[in-house]
Order: structure tokens, then C-alpha cells, then sequence
């Protein structure tokens, strides 16, 4: 044998050898790790929090403003209102298209109406799609908790995709995907030839698969050791996989897309990401955009670069038409559409971090922080988008305001819930809403002062029997003797006292003596018991309770109120509906309490409104009863604390309920009173926020005229006779008539001469 042949023969043998001692281990090692790592492949979902669906209905208040907030906030885009996620407005008439989504109530179709509002609210919905009564807005998203990996991913089969993405992708990215075995030497020719002729790289070398893994498991490093490693990796996938399940796991894990930290991956989570709508309502030209944003999401990011997104995506619809998948006409239909894409990012990763904590707390017991957090669970809360935005405003705009050269810096809090059924809509923690170091609105205890007032008042309505708002009390000098053998001697704010009055004016005017007589007879027990069993809150029963000696947060003076606004009703203050699983199935509801008040707790709660809608129309309050407040008839106390360190004011309308708070985190003195500060807060809120004017109701209350100074019924004729509400059958025992009196004063004194 020739040596030439015989060398050549030995190293055959020897590469033969290694093939088989070294190779096949290694290729045998390969096919274990890699189809062991494709069939356990599993994301990381985030978990998604929502706003409440707004509910549409006729009569509920409404402006244009808040509506247009609601559909922003929800990723709702101007057009045809035909599209899902889309509406068009003309005058006082909206048509609107929405998405449809998993509640907790179960699914919800999408759905199509005209809405018409008018005079603040809405006057008329008509579905037009044929559906039932209801209408629904989808929720908006208000943040996503992810885990470790600071990834957006949402989940589609291959079967809810357009057709036009998937043979779309696969015509512009991998033409022979259907024929080649993971690697494609004929497809590297093609591109190389197509992207030559077309003078920029329109068509990619590597195959479907090829790019698969190099996402799921390798680096993007341009050496040779990951080209082949990626090659192995692609035959192994391709020889244990099929074609549709590569496919799927492709488009729910090609990068699509960047927002700070978060990495867009999928064709659903870009669909939400860039267009506000689920991957199955893109149009062509959106389909378009999104298969050729794979080539290079940043590079191409249409809304920093839209001239060249454009140039790509109509490339890429030239692909469309080249391979049959549209027509000529189609193409350029399709080229004359704009981008269409959301002019900010679909995704929330925390856009109301006060709000976020009271969720985060509020689910604490059922699902620790660690269970939430990239778990692809669905939270829906009842924050209401346009009421936070208003909320944030109102506290930033009036802090600007009041800040002055010899006043500390201010800080603030809000809490505002649904005045009927305790839902939580808005929560502001610091005068930088988005800021969440501190959340004053639930951390921040501070001395309430006389915002406890109408509690006292409330336990002691409470005994129709013996007292009304009509009764007389002393508002004069006051000594209580405390537990420690010393005298307490409260004063009034102004200094003076007022004779004997109605409790109905020294709850409107909030008389501290006047208070605290009252609070004496009922009891500082039974104050400090009525607390705890509205708001949970543990206060000493001493005296000085009775003046609002405890210190509370905004949101437990929010709870101690929803008992009034609700007339009676102890509603615990919820800010989640329920959590639903990744596929949509419930997993929790939180429907909250929906007992009926007791007779005699809805009578006390009524007569304290009543009072408090006083105190907003002449007593401390009165600024309200000017300009769009006015209008609400709502009931309102104000409150301060010693020195003016603290300015507080609890407000309710037929519709919400709002309890501000206005301080200094140094507990200086701030110079602001209750209705110098926190109320401006209030109103600021309620004069762009659509609600309800309060109508406390007529049920089991009896009116009458009382006469001036006396204890007794009279006429409405008669000089200085009032009207107050009672409880009915508790009225007076005694008449005293004017005409009555008139002739009793004449014969008294003789007739007058002229």
C-alpha cells in the first residue's frame, strides 16, 4: 500500500475513533441537556394589576374630561371606534370599542356602544353590536410585579395568531422554515443575494430555530465556538420537536421591545406594548411592523425612529405581496397606513405606588410578596384611573399654592373610596404622587383633632330619646376632672363662648366645650368602643378624646367616615376585587361586606350628615358652598391640631368620600387650619372630579319648626322658627304657638298705642 494511502487511511481511523470514543458522548450529553431544558421551559410571567372596569350606565356622573382620562388610561386610541381599543368622538356622543377581558365576575365579551353624556353625567348608552345592557370599559393597567427577571411576556397559542403573523414571520425570517432541519445553507445563500440586491439587509441567514436558541439558552458573542454549539443545538430541537411547537415557543419568546428595564418578549406582549390590543386584532400593516421589529427593536424603535420603522415595515409588507400573502393592492394599502403605534409604552410597572402598597398590604395575608411577584397572576383592584389622576393634581397643585417663605415644607396624604360601597378609588401618599418612600396615607399618624367630633355626635343621635340636633346644649366654660386628679378646662378655638345653642350649630361650628359636655353624657368608653369597631383603631378612653386626642392615618379617619357616608354601614375599606390565575380562572374575590345598616345606626348617620352638610353651607366649612362644590351638597368636617401642625378635612358627596390630610414630616407648626389647607385640598379634587350631590334621604325622619330659644314645636310663620329633622316619632313633646303667644303677650301688656 502506498504510504500516501496508508497515512491517509490511519487518519481516517483515528478521526473515526474520536468520532465515536469523544463525539458521540458529547453529542449523546447535548441531546440530553438540550431536550431536557426545551421540555421543562417555562417563563416568568408578571403578575398584572388593574384598574375597576368603569361601568357605563346611564346616570352616572361624567365629563368628557374623566372619560377621555379613562380611555388614556386604558391604552384606548382615537380612530373608528370600530377596532377593539378604539373610539371616536363627536360632540357629547363617543362610540367606543372595547377589547374584552378576564374578570372576576367572569369573562367579558367585547363589546361596542354609543355613550352620550350631557349635564356631567351619562345621559344614554346604546349597545350596537347587539349585546345585553351592560357595557364595561376594559381596566386599565396600573402596574406589573415581575421576579427576578425584569421580563413583559404574555402567553399565545399558535392558534390565537393571525395567520398573516405566523406565515408572515416565516416568509421574511426563514422562507424554508417548513423544509429545513434547523440549519439552512440555501437560506444563507438567498439572503445574502436578496439583501445584495435590495442594498440593506432585508432577509436574516440564520434560521427560525437557530434564532430560538440563541435567545433561550447562548449569548449573541460572534465566535465560532457559539455559531456551532448553536448549529448542534438547532439539528437536536429540530430531530426532537416538531415544527408547530418550535413555532409557538418562537413568537412567545422573540425580543421585541424595551421600557427601562423591563424586555419585551412575544408577539402578545408586543401587541399591548406598541398597539394597546391583543395580538389577534392587529391589522396587516401592524403584523407588518411587528415581524420587522425582529430584525432590531432598539434600532428600529418606532417612536424614536419612525422614518425608519416605516421603511422597514413596508419592506416587509413587500415581502407580504412578493410571497402571495397579500396583494399588489393590499401592500399598498397597507404602506399608506400610519405606524399606529401608542405615543407611550402599554406596559405599568407602578404607576400609583401609594395605591400599589395598600394592594400589596391588603393581599398580604392571602399571598406574601413573594407569591405575587412574577407568578402571571391577574390582580384586579378598584382604583378608578381618572379619580387618581385628579387626586394627584389636586394635592400638587395645592401645595404649590400654599408654600410661603415662613411656613415649613408641606407634605400631604389623600384617601378616596366609593362613598356607597367602601371601594377604595385613590390614594396619595406624598405631595410627589409617584414618589414610594413613604406612604403618608397609611403610615403617617397623626392628631385628628376635631375630625372626631361627629363621632361623639353620632353616639349621641344614637338615643332619640334624648337627644336630637334641635336640643339645647351649654356651649360656656367646662372643667373636667381627670384620672390624675387634675383639671381639664377646654376652650373654644376663638376663645369665646356661645351661650346655649342647638347641637346642631356646635356640631357645624365645632364648639369644643359645647363637644365636650356632650361627649362627657355619652361617655369616652363608649367613644373609644365605636372607634374600634368601625376602624379597628385602639384609642384610650380618656376625656381628651372627646377633642380628637389620638393619633390616626388618613386612611383610618377614611374608614371611621365611610360609616356616615354610607349611612351606617360598617364597610372595611378594600382596595383589590380578586386575583385570578393565569389561565382566568378565580382564584380569590373580595366582595366586601354588604350587610344592610341597622334601623338605628342609618337615623344617627343620616342626622350627622344632615349636620355636616350645615357645617358646609354656614358653619366651618362654608368655603364649599361657593363655585362647583357647592353644587354636591356635601357634608364636610374640618379638623387641626394643636399649634396648626396638622390641617385635616373628611368630605363626603352622594358618590365619594375623601379624607385629606395636610403637615410637616418635622411636626412643625404649618399655621394652616383644617379649612386653610386640607380642605383646599378637597375641593381642589371635587371641583374636577364627576359626582353625586348627597341626599341623605327622607326615610324614618320627621321635620319640624322649632321655636327660637325653646325646646318646642311651633309654626314656620313664626319670627326666628327653624326646621330640623327627627326621628320620627320623636319630636318635641311641647307646642308652642306664635299665635299662641301673641295674644298671651296682649293681654299681658295691654294693647300697643299708637
Amino acid at each position: 500500500m502506498p504510504p500516501l494511502l496508508r497515512y491517509v487511511l490511519l487518519a481516517a481511523l483515528l478521526g473515526s475513533g474520536l468520532v465515536l470514543g469523544f463525539g458521540l458522548p458529547v453529542a449523546w450529553y447535548l441531546d440530553r441537556q438540550v431536550r431536557a431544558q426545551f421540555e421543562a421551559l417555562s417563563w416568568q410571567i408578571p403578575t398584572r394589576v388593574f384598574a375597576r372596569p368603569l361601568v357605563l350606565a346611564p346616570g352616572l356622573p361624567m365629563s368628557a374630561e374623566a372619560l377621555q382620562q379613562e380611555l388614556a388610561a386604558a391604552a384606548f386610541v382615537a380612530g373608528d371606534g370600530r377596532m377593539p381599543g378604539s373610539y371616536a368622538r363627536e360632540g357629547r356622543r363617543w362610540t367606543i370599542a372595547t377589547r374584552g377581558f378576564d374578570d372576576v365576575e367572569g369573562p367579558v365579551d367585547p363589546a361596542r356602544a354609543e355613550v352620550v353624556l350631557a349635564g356631567g353625567r351619562v345621559t344614554s348608552v346604546r349597545r350596537l353590536d347587539g349585546g345585553g345592557p351592560g357595557f364595561r370599559l376594559d381596566p386599565a393597567r396600573i402596574a406589573t410585579l415581575y421576579g427576578a427577571r425584569q421580563e413583559e411576556r404574555e402567553l399565545v397559542r399558535l392558534d390565537e395568531m393571525p395567520v398573516l403573523l405566523v406565515a408572515g414571520l416565516q416568509a421574511v425570517e426563514d422562507r424554508n422554515f417548513r423544509h429545513h432541519h434547523g440549519i439552512d445553507p440555501w437560506g444563507v445563500l438567498r439572503a445574502m443575494v436578496v439583501n445584495l440586491r435590495e442594498g440593506e439587509v432585508e432577509q436574516g441567514g440564520s434560521t427560525l430555530t437557530q434564532q430560538l436558541v440563541r435567545s433561550l439558552f447562548l449569548s449573541n458573542a460572534r465566535t465560532f465556538r457559539r455559531k456551532a454549539t448553536e448549529a448542534a443545538y438547532a439539528l437536536i430541537i429540530e430531530a426532537r420537536f416538531d415544527k408547530r411547537r418550535i413555532l409557538e415557543t418562537y413568537l412567545n419568546q422573540v425580543y421585541l421591545g424595551q421600557q427601562g428595564a423591563q424586555a419585551v418578549h412575544g408577539v402578545g406582549a408586543a401587541a399591548r406594548f406598541w398597539f394597546g390590543r391583543e395580538v389577534a386584532d392587529l391589522r396587516p400593516h401592524e403584523i407588518a411592523l411587528l415581524i420587522g421589529l425582529v430584525q432590531g427593536p432598539s434600532h428600529l424603535d418606532p417612536r424614536r425612529f419612525p422614518d425608519r420603522a416605516k421603511a422597514r415595515r413596508d419592506l416587509v409588507l413587500g415581502v407580504f405581496a412578493e410571497t402571495g400573502l397579500m396583494s399588489a393592492a393590499e401592500r399598498d394599502a397597507a404602506r399608506a397606513q400610519p405606524l399606529g403605534v401608542l405615543p407611550r409604552p402599554g406596559l405599568a410597572r407602578n404607576r400609583h405606588p401609594a395605591f400599589l402598597d395598600l394592594v400589596r398590604r391588603q393581599l398580604g395575608r392571602d399571598y406574601p410578596a413573594k407569591a405575587l411577584t412574577g407568578a402571571g397572576l391577574t390582580i384586579h383592584t378598584t382604583l378608578a384611573p381618572s379619580a387618581q389622576r385628579e387626586a394627584e393634581a389636586a394635592v400638587t397643585r395645592t401645595l404649590d399654592a400654599l408654600e410661603r417663605r415662613d411656613r415649613p415644607s408641606l407634605q400631604a396624604a389623600l384617601v378616596l373610596t366609593d362613598a356607597q360601597n367602601g371601594e377604595v378609588r385613590a390614594v396619595v401618599g406624598d405631595r410627589q404622587p409617584s414618589n414610594p418612600a413613604f406612604n403618608r396615607a397609611l403610615d403617617a399618624r397623626r392628631p385628628v383633632g376635631s375630625l372626631l367630633k361627629p363621632v361623639v355626635y353620632l353616639l349621641a343621635l344614637a338615643q332619640p330619646g334624648r337627644w336630637s340636633l334641635a336640643s339645647p346644649i351649654d356651649d360656656t366654660p367646662v372643667t373636667v376632672r381627670l384620672a390624675n386628679g387634675r383639671d381639664w378646662v377646654p376652650e373654644n378655638a376663638d376663645g369665646r363662648s356661645h351661650g346655649t345653642l342647638p347641637l346642631q350649630d356646635a356640631l357645624a361650628f365645632s364648639y369644643n366645650q359645647a363637644t365636650v359636655r356632650l361627649g362627657m353624657e355619652v361617655g369616652p368608653e363608649r367613644l373609644a368602643a365605636l372607634l374600634d369597631a368601625l376602624a379597628e383603631v385602639k384609642a384610650e378612653p380618656n376625656p381628651a378624646l372627646i377633642l380628637g386626642s389620638v393619633d390616626l392615618s388618613p386612611f383610618a379617619m377614611a374608614q371611621v367616615y365611610q360609616f356616615l357616608a354610607s349611612g351606617g354601614r360598617i364597610q372595611p375599606l378594600r382596595a383589590v376585587r380578586g386575583v385570578l390565575a393565569p389561565d382566568g380562572r378565580p382564584l380569590a374575590r373580595y366582595d366586601g361586606r354588604k350587610d344592610a345598616a341597622q334601623d338605628g345606626d342609618a337615623l344617627a348617620a343620616r342626622l350627622v350628615s344632615l349636620a355636616l352638610q350645615d357645617a358646609a353651607r354656614r358653619g366651618t366649612a362654608r368655603a364649599l358652598a361657593a363655585g362647583t362644590t357647592g353644587q354636591l351638597a356635601a357634608a364636610g368636617k374640618t379638623g387641626t391640631s394643636n399649634d396648626g401642625r396638622d390641617s385635616w378635612f373628611a368630605g363626603y358627596t352622594g358618590s365619594h368620600l375623601a379624607v385629606a390630610w395636610v403637615g410637616n414630616d418635622q411636626n412643625e407648626a404649618t399655621g394652616l387650619f383644617g379649612a386653610t389647607g386640607a380642605m383646599r385640598i378637597w375641593q381642589a379634587l371635587f371641583t374636577a372630579l364627576p359626582s353625586a350631590p348627597l341626599q341623605p334621604g327622607e326615610q324614618g325622619i320627621e321635620w319640624a319648626y322649632v321655636a327660637q330659644g325653646q325646646f318646642a314645636t311651633t309654626e314656620a310663620e313664626c319670627v326666628g322658627a327653624r326646621r330640623y329633622p327627627f326621628v320620627a316619632g320623636f319630636l318635641p313633646t311641647q307646642h308652642l304657638s306664635c299665635v299662641e303667644r301673641g295674644l298671651f303677650d296682649f293681654f299681658r301688656f295691654g294693647a300697643s298705642t299708637p
